[in-house]
This record gives C-alpha cells, sequence and structure tokens, in this order.
C-alpha cells in the first residue's frame, strides 16, 4: 500500500495502473509527484517512465496517472 493516494481512501475513483510490473489501484487525479511521493521515493534520486516515455522531472507535478497508465520508476544509487 502506498500512503495517502491510494484509491481506498473515500471511496475515490480508482485507477489500474501498473507500476514496475505490479497493478496498482491509484486515485483518479493521481500526478506522478504525489504518487512517488506517497510511495517513498526521493525525486531527486529517479527517472520515471510512463508508457515508455521518459517524464521530464521537471513535469512531475502537472503529468497525472490514467487507467491502463505503465509506469516504470528507477531509483539511482551511488557506488564505487
Amino acid at each position: 500500500m502506498h500512503g495517502a493516494f491510494r484509491a481506498q481512501r473515500f471511496g475515490a475513483c480508482k485507477l489500474k495502473v501498473k507500476v514496475n510490473g505490479k497493478v496498482e489501484d491509484v486515485a483518479a487525479g493521481t500526478t506522478i509527484l504525489q504518487y512517488v511521493e506517497s510511495a517513498g521515493y526521493r525525486v531527486d534520486r529517479i527517472a520515471v517512465e510512463v508508457n515508455r516515455n521518459i517524464v521530464p522531472k521537471s513535469t512531475y507535478a502537472n503529468v497525472g496517472l490514467h487507467d491502463g497508465d505503465s509506469v516504470e520508476i528507477v531509483s539511482f544509487c551511488g557506488g564505487g
């Protein structure tokens, strides 16, 4: 379960979105920024692709998720 934007809240309209291969219910109107923050990702350390298109970080707050979207979230980690 991924925080405040889960569709079960208040009977909100549910969307089916595939995130990293797993189908999830999210509330209608959820943006990429809202989803990744509620899922615990650090926005400065990820890249997001929706339906095979890379989404610029500067647009996360403006891009909404839609029923049937396929989302891939890749986390970056340092090392040596």
